[in-house]
Order: C-alpha cells, then sequence, then structure tokens
C-alpha cells in the first residue's frame, strides 16, 4: 500500500506538461523507473528496469488501455474493479513474466473473445450436468 501511495502521491502532483516517466524513485532501487499514462481519471503506471524503453512502455500501456477500451466498451474505474479476473486475463495475454508477448491489438481482441466463448460452453455444459443430475435423483 505504501509503494501505491507514493507512486500516486508522485504521480498525481506532476504536470501534464512534463514527461511520462520517473527515474530513481524513493523506496525502488535506483535502476527503476515509474512509466505512466493517465487517461480521464486512470492512472496506468508501470515499474520497469532501466534497460527498458520508455516509449516502448507508454506503447504498451496505450495498447492496454485499447484492448480495455474494446473490451469494456468506454473502459471506467468500476470496470477495473468489478472485473479484474478479466483485466488480468487481458494484460497476460500482453505481457507474462516480464516479457512482452503481444502488441497486436487485433490478435489480443481474438483471444480473449476465443477465452469467453470457452468460458460460455464450460458454464454450459455445467449447466447441463447439473440438471442431469437433478434428473436422475
Amino acid at each position: 500500500q505504501a509503494m501505491i501511495r507514493e507512486c500516486f502521491t508522485l504521480i498525481s502532483k506532476r504536470s501534464d506538461r512534463v514527461c511520462n516517466f520517473l527515474e530513481d524513485v524513493g523506496c525502488w532501487s535506483k535502476d527503476t523507473k515509474l512509466v505512466y499514462r493517465v487517461y480521464a481519471t486512470l492512472y496506468f503506471i508501470f515499474v520497469v528496469d532501466g534497460s527498458e524503453s520508455e516509449l516502448g512502455i507508454l506503447d504498451l500501456i496505450h495498447v492496454f488501455v485499447e484492448s480495455l477500451d474494446h473490451i469494456f466498451e468506454n473502459v471506467c474505474e468500476l470496470d477495473l474493479i468489478f472485473h479484474t479476473d478479466k483485466v488480468h486475463h487481458i494484460l497476460d495475454e500482453i505481457v507474462m513474466g516480464g516479457m512482452v508477448l503481444e502488441t497486436n491489438l487485433q490478435e489480443i481482441l481474438t483471444s480473449i473473445k476465443e477465452q469467453e466463448e470457452l468460458e460460455s460452453r464450460g458454464s454450459k455444459v455445467a449447466s447441463a450436468k447439473y440438471k442431469l443430475k437433478q434428473q436422475l435423483r
């Protein structure tokens, strides 16, 4: 919680006219950067090491937000709060284990839709099994 509070305090006080990254920030090591973008009231902050490209991470944040926007149709705070599992799944399609896997928006959206279809089929099968068990009793 203290790290999150420190991030928000540092970033929310910055002017819109300054760059979107901070180096050598408080509680992190000297080789760590905060790269962030603000969309309306949403703050997206990535903590990366010194070898990462700031512009590459800004692009990554943009792809993530675009993906969220397509899935939730104008993403807002409530979407992020009440659908954290879906948000994590979207982020896992883009980044896993610190490695960028995919930045093509269409590929990400296709993968998410395929996952939703599988979940839908799975719930239908589970529902049918439940009904069958109820009928057999």
